[in-house]
């Protein structure tokens, strides 16, 4: 092809696989027209209560027999008409990189709020299994997929499990209750009806909360939102004095310390996994998920054992499996639970319920770097724009959190209450994509771009073909100052590597499959369409920019970098 060079390792797929020590490989050069697997762990034992007898339909939610009207207009290429009208209005270098994850909940829950929360910008939508009904949750879940059926959006669904933890009851219905200082609530694990729940009286989750709670400990409510001491303790219940006062939600998980260490003794009792996560696990792989994010994760063991009933149940599922880092326990094994895991969540609320809150932003960042190391997608998770569930505009401590978790180079943020039950949902994602793309424009501009070099960043994994000839792709992008990365990839991971170097163009990821495209939605500076395609690079090649610009999304001129993980090669190439 004119104005080209080719840079081929020369190996066929199969061929690369047997070369697991090849630090890196001796290519041969094209130039037709010279143009300007996991280790090993040790783990805890961990106890894994696998369900009874269970009986789901385990199969990925279908697709329509019809092409999409997006993808029929495109003849084959499906991208969202979002992304089509950013490309057009302001070209390749202004895609926001970092992605976005929203809590759907009763303020956005309807299909046109979705769509709405979809046009804003939300690359995930996320539904917490900790509230609602299994009915409310498919609902949720079919409207996304129409939502792409119909927009060509690549919406990824992520379900998150309840987990073992202790937690508040419904509040009888209420969505909320004030605790004013100086009040006196009784927490019990005794159930009432709700028209005969006494005034002030909140029923716990946990059989042996009583026996475990002593005189004089601290319950922290929601992390420390609100904050108990107790006081008495009266057969089942638990008498307790408001010191710090605020707003009981719905469901909030409880925490308490003792002599200011957090009282652990219950983690042990109860299993990660709980017989509702089962079946939630089950719902889950019945309605074609893309993500379940498992809670309070204590062993890499509970991953692997999440993995492999997938795997049985729904053989060949693409379901990823994300362990949230919450708790003391997730902090011991953190190395091993990430290998295990598909990716991970940095949940700064429970977790910083359970450690000195000062040591949050230490570990976060610990995270963030050990998933990029591992090739792990990162989510920064709970309170980034906590103000914004009842005001319409952040505090600015809030941006800097948030610009912090993007200069960080975090995959994506989550928003939780904000767009589940807040008051304004799209003005919360809104200012998290504003803020994105102005840090990193910034970035770019300042030379503020990833200093850390390939091979130090991948130093953990094992050495590949694949991976080097990735980290050269990214390399080569920056050096040259290409407009884009194009990746053709049938599993993903080619893509994966790619984001992993974070370059400085955005990364177009072309892939065959539905499913493969959504969990790419993930991560960061992936930008996925659906397209079939060949072995053939250079078909492939002349069919992209031919529908790229047809419909107006590329111009010719544009210096693209092409990898393929069908022919292990890279491509640079200017536009015709």
């Amino acid at each position: 092809m004119a104005g080209s060079f080719r840079l081929s390792s020369s190996l066929s797929p199969v061929q690369s696989r047997d070369f697991p020590k090849m630090r890196f490989f001796n290519p041969r050069i094209q130039v037709p027209n010279p143009a300007p697997l996991l280790k090993p762990t040790k783990t805890a034992n961990t106890k894994v209560v696998l369900p009874g007898i269970v009986r789901v339909a385990a199969s990925e939610m279908p697709v329509t027999a019809g092409k999409s009207a997006a993808m029929a207009e495109s003849g084959g290429l499906q991208v969202d008409l979002v992304t089509e009208a950013d490309l057009k209005e302001n070209g390749f270098r202004s895609t926001r990189r970092t992605k976005i994850v929203c809590t759907i909940g009763p303020r956005t829950c309807e299909f046109e709020e979705i769509e709405a929360l979809a046009v804003g910008g939300m690359n995930v939508a996320r539904v917490n299994m900790c509230h609602g009904t299994l009915e409310w949750h498919r609902d949720v879940i079919r409207r996304v997929r129409r939502l792409n059926e119909e927009k060509g959006f690549a919406v990824a669904v992520m379900m998150d499990t309840e987990g073992s933890e202790i937690h508040m009851d419904d509040l009888n219905g209420a969505e909320s209750a004030k605790a004013e200082d100086g009040e006196i609530w009784t927490f019990t694990v005794r159930t009432f009806d709700p028209s005969s729940c006494p005034e002030r009286t909140i029923t716990v989750n946990y059989d042996g909360f009583a026996e475990d709670v002593k005189i004089g400990d601290e319950l922290l409510v929601d992390g420390g939102m609100v904050r108990f001491v107790v006081t008495e303790k009266i057969g089942p219940d638990v008498i307790c004095q408001c010191t710090d006062p605020g707003l009981l939600l719905p469901r909030a998980n409880l925490t308490f310390w003792r002599n200011e260490s957090l009282v652990q003794e219950r983690n042990a009792m109860l299993p990660t996994i709980s017989s509702k996560d089962w079946l939630d696990i089950d719902f889950g792989i019945a309605e074609g998920v893309d993500f379940i994010a498992v809670s309070f994760v204590k062993s890499a063991e509970v991953i692997k054992t999440l993995k492999s009933y997938i795997t049985a149940r729904s053989p060949g599922s693409k379901i990823a499996v994300i362990a949230k880092i919450e708790s003391i326990d997730s902090l011991r094994n953190l190395e091993e639970i990430i290998e295990a895991s598909d990716g991970a969540m940095v949940a700064r609320g429970d977790l910083g319920a359970q450690i000195p809150i000062e040591q949050v932003p230490s570990i976060q960042k610990r995270v963030v770097q050990l998933c990029r190391q591992l090739n792990k997608p990162v989510i920064v998770a709970s309170q980034l724009l906590e103000s914004m569930i009842e005001y319409p505009i952040p505090t600015r401590a809030e941006v800097a959190d948030v610009s912090e978790a993007i200069g960080q180079q975090a995959d994506a943020l989550m928003l939780s209450s904000e767009s589940a039950m807040g008051q304004y949902p799209e003005k919360a994602l809104a200012v998290l994509r504003s803020v994105s793309l102005r840090i990193e424009k910034w970035r770019r501009e300042e030379k503020h771009l990833d200093a850390t070099n390939p091979s130090v960043v991948s130093s953990s994994t094992p050495p590949s073909i694949s991976e080097e000839i990735c980290n050269t792709a990214s390399q080569m992008a920056n050096k040259l100052k290409a407009d884009a990365i194009f990746v053709y990839t049938k599993t993903g991971q080619t893509a994966s590597l790619l984001s992993r170097n974070r370059p400085d163009c955005p990364i177009f990821a072309f892939t065959p499959t539905t499913s493969i495209r959504r969990c790419l939605n993930l991560q960061w500076g992936l930008i996925p369409f659906r397209l079939d395609f060949s072995d053939d690079v250079e078909s492939n090649l002349n069919r992209t920019f031919s529908l790229l610009k047809a419909r107006g999304m590329i111009n010719s001129g544009g210096l693209i970098i092409v990898v393929s993980d069908v022919l292990q090669s890279i491509q640079a190439i200017k536009v015709p």
